[in-house]
């Protein structure tokens, strides 16, 4: 079921290319603090797969508390493409709505992660 696939922002400043291991039946909602303004559902891609193809230079980074989680977002159109994950950093999580030829609305129910309750922040 892996797949090989692109994803762009929205002006096509950015393009990546990645291997996601469950194809697009792994995307999903975040209810972080962060992920819960983003609003993206997310696609987990292996992030040592996960190439930029073009316009390294046009992304730029958001990253907060631990620093683990680093989130990408296209300079120019302002649309989050991708995040290594802080729960699992050798994963990816891909914006769904990035993916080329894909609506996230052909994808509901899409499910939600609990983000509030992080593994990561319990002491």
């Amino acid at each position: 079921m892996s797949q090989h696939l692109t994803a762009t922002c929205h002006c096509g400043a950015v393009e990546l290319a990645a291997e996601f291991p469950q194809g697009l039946a792994s995307a999903a909602r975040c209810d972080c603090s962060f992920c819960r303004r983003r609003g993206a559902a997310a696609v987990t891609a292996i992030a040592a797969s996960l190439r930029v193809i073009k316009g390294l230079e046009n992304l730029t980074l958001y990253t907060w508390g631990t620093g683990t989680a680093k989130h990408h977002f296209c300079k120019i159109c302002g649309i989050y493409t991708h995040h290594q994950r802080r729960s699992n950093p050798s994963e990816c999580g891909v914006n769904l709505g990035c993916i080329q030829d894909v609506n996230p609305r052909d994808h509901d129910p899409i499910k939600w992660n609990d983000g509030v309750s992080h593994p990561s922040d319990k002491t």
